[in-house]
Parts: structure tokens; C-alpha cells; sequence
């Protein structure tokens, strides 16, 4: 099952008729997208403490929605270590047991397939692996600076000074927040009851369905880079409402606005990657529609800079039903380089756009701010092509429109 659009392109389409009748069997390995509702620490979580975490993407098999958004697993810490030293990995290992729908229990066996966005990795038995710290710029950097001070003595102080004035030393424990997102993966089948979406399944159907596709169908599709001029990332969303309820529904769903450009946040993104860790109002480059920059920028991290959700939006000259009609392009950094030719940092996107579009789609269903939702055929977008940076787009061309209440 495609995680990234079976659902999604379902729900845009039309919502599917679920008999409440029906039992479904999930087959081990299938895989649940959650947040976590908890905070849990390598160095502060004990075994057997209670953790939680949200649904926040339905789950359907075989034509049937059996794990609605919005609800809940939940389970306990099996283990946490701390980092002990900059050459050891802290560990996490957590155990979600129990899934609860529209207030019945299932007893399930999962085990963490992957954390999102996170420096971390998960090994091949669900456990949290942390990081070693003496692999971080910051961590070489000292390393660096202890053989001066060996042979050097004072020399060496004065670099550690210096680099300590700039660059902190990296955090090798593992860390979790409340907003965490991260998947989780059956390890066992279990049979569950047809049961809908969530809050997909209070949508209103778009009146005016024409005239809403004819505007959107009518936007720009193709970003350019600002400098220098090249054709970028392809707008694949369209809201329809307010600029506040625009930023309400993004902050509800966890996303951060972005810092622009300047000195000084270029030297905290220098300080996040130095030091591994993330920058939830770190700058984004700028990309034209029609000529203009961004009116909106959002962004969603957890604890590397290297990977983030991220979000451009412009507001158009058009409106729908009285309201602002608003057009953004949404993509997924999942790595970072050093372009020699920008003489900068830059990130590397996730090809596959349409998973950032049902991402976005998610987190503001989960809100319950989307009035109605709409998938709308682009025939002139290009299915196949290129960002500025050279990163592939993949696309079946469509944008979703979302109207907010």
C-alpha cells in the first residue's frame, strides 16, 4: 500500500461508504502515521512509563477506512538509556500495545519503523538509536581543538573559547516533544471494524464544483528560483479563505512560520548543522510566482535541520465564494548538501511531491478547520521535471484545493 497517497486520493475523490458491519483483517507490516501526545527522554523516561500518540493519517485496507484520524496508541517505555559519552549511542525504546477507536480498545503489536524528520535512526528491532555526538562538526571541532591544546597548551584554550562563543557542544540524548511525528508498523495482524475516516467525514461537498476547478485550474503552476532565474518547485495546493484562518490552521497543526533571510539566521542555520540540531524558524530560499516572493512561509521540523517539511504560499488576485484565494507550493527536505555553485547549504527534496500534498492535506484535516476538500486535474503540469537545485519532481498534476471555515 502506497502510504502516501491510497487514502488520500480516495478522500479527495469521494468519500468511500464504509459498513460499519464490516471486519477488516490488517496484515503485519502495515504501517500507522502518528504524533506523539507524550514527551519521552533517553535520560528522563523510566521502563513502564505511559507514552501516547495521535493517529494522524486515516489508514484504509481494501477499500475500507479502519483506523480513523484522530485516534489513539498507546503504550509504555520498554527502555531508555542516556547518551553516556561522545563515542556511545543514547537508546529509546518504546512499546504501543493498545489502539483506541471511537473509544473501544484493540490490543495490537507494533514496533517504530521510522521517526520523522529526526538525527536519529531506529534499528532493526524498533529501538531509537541516538547519535554520536563525536561525529558532529561541533564534536570533530573539539577533538580538533584537544590535540592543539596537547601540543599548543594556551593556543588551544583560545580556540575553545572562540569555537564555545559560537558553536555549543551537541546533545547525543534523545529528546521527545509532544508533536513528534514518527510511524509505527504492525508486527502482528489484527482484525478491525470498518470504522471512516475521522474528521475527513464531516466535509461539505464544494458547491460551485466548476467554477472552483476553472479558478484553480487557471493559477500558475511553476515557481522560479530568485537567483539565479531557474524554474523550481510546482505548486500542488489551494486554499480558499482568510490570511488568518490560513495561519490558524497551520499553527493548530503543529508548522512554524520561517525566518527570512539575513546574517543572523544565516549564521543559527551555520549553528544547527554544526551543532546537529534542528531550527524551527530556519529561512527558506526564495522562490517567485508570477513574479512575487512568498507572502507565507511554514515549516515543520523536529531536531536536524537537515530534513523538514516546508511550505511556500502566495496569495492570488482571485477569490472563490467571497474568500482570498490562496496557491502553495509544499515539499519535503530529506537532506542537506553544499552547492559550490550558490556557495550556500542546500536542501534535498523528497521527489515524490504528491506525499507533501496528502501531508498537508493530513494536518489541516486533523484541525477540523477544512470546510471541504477537492482534488482538481492539472493537464498542462508536468508530470516529470526538475526543481532549481536539480531535485526530481514526480506528480500526477493535480492540486488539492482546500476551503477554510
Amino acid at each position: 500500500m502506497d502510504r502516501s497517497r491510497s487514502w488520500c486520493s480516495k478522500l479527495l475523490v469521494g468519500l468511500l461508504a464504509v459498513s460499519p458491519a464490516v471486519a477488516v483483517t490488517v496484515p503485519a507490516g502495515t504501517e500507522l502515521e502518528l504524533r506523539l501526545n507524550s514527551k519521552v527522554a533517553s535520560n528522563a523516561s523510566k521502563p513502564n512509563d505511559a507514552v501516547e500518540a495521535i493517529v494522524i493519517a486515516p489508514l484504509a485496507v481494501n477499500g475500507e477506512f479502519v483506523v480513523p484520524a484522530g485516534s489513539t496508541l498507546r503504550g509504555t517505555v520498554r527502555d531508555a538509556k542516556p547518551c553516556p559519552g561522545a563515542e556511545e549511542h543514547a537508546i529509546l525504546d518504546l512499546n504501543f500495545s493498545e489502539l483506541k477507536i471511537a473509544g473501544k480498545s484493540v490490543k495490537v503489536a507494533t514496533q517504530i519503523s521510522e521517526i520523522e524528520n529526526a538525527r536519529e535512526s531506529v534499528d532493526e528491532k524498533g529501538r531509537i538509536i541516538g547519535i554520536l555526538t563525536s561525529q558532529t562538526i561541533s564534536g570533530r571541532m573539539d577533538s580538533g581543538i584537544g590535540r592543539v591544546i596537547e601540543k599548543h597548551g594556551g593556543l588551544g584554550d583560545f580556540l575553545q573559547i572562540a569555537k564555545g562563543a559560537v558553536i555549543k557542544a551537541s546533545e547525543g540524548d534523545i529528546v521527545y516533544g509532544p508533536g513528534v511525528e514518527f510511524r509505527a508498523k504492525l508486527t502482528k495482524p489484527v482484525d478491525l471494524a470498518a470504522a471512516g475516516p475521522g474528521p475527513a467525514a464531516n466535509l461539505r461537498p464544494v458547491a460551485n464544483q466548476g467554477e472552483l476547478e476553472n479558478v484553480a485550474v487557471k493559477q500558475p503552476f511553476q515557481t522560479v528560483a530568485q537567483n539565479p532565474p531557474k524554474p523550481s518547485d510546482i505548486t500542488n495546493l489551494m486554499f480558499v479563505g482568510s490570511e488568518e484562518a490560513l495561519s490558524n490552521a497551520f499553527q493548530k497543526a503543529g508548522w512554524s512560520t520561517a525566518a527570512a533571510l539575513s546574517a543572523s539566521s544565516k549564521l543559527e542555520t551555520f549553528r544547527a548543522i554544526a551543532e546537529l540540531r534542528g531550527y524551527k524558524e530556519a529561512p527558506v530560499s526564495i522562490l517567485m510566482l508570477d513574479n512575487r516572493p512568498p507572502d507565507l512561509v511554514f515549516q515543520k521540523q523536529n531536531n536536524t535541520f537537515a530534513q523538514r517539511h516546508h511550505l511556500r504560499i502566495w496569495k492570488r488576485p482571485d477569490t472563490f465564494a467571497g474568500k482570498p484565494v490562496w496557491v502553495c507550493a509544499a515539499t519535503h527536505d530529506i537532506g542537506i548538501d553544499f552547492s559550490e555553485q550558490n556557495r550556500t547549504f542546500i536542501h534535498k527534496i523528497d521527489s515524490q511531491i504528491d506525499r507533501e500534498r496528502a501531508k498537508v492535506v493530513n494536518d489541516l484535516l486533523l484541525t477540523n478547520l477544512v470546510e471541504s476538500l477537492a482534488l482538481v486535474d492539472r493537464p498542462a503540469v508536468p508530470h516529470h521535471s526538475q526543481n532549481a537545485t536539480g531535485d526530481n519532481l514526480d506528480t500526477d498534476g493535480k492540486i488539492a484545493v482546500l476551503i477554510l471555515q
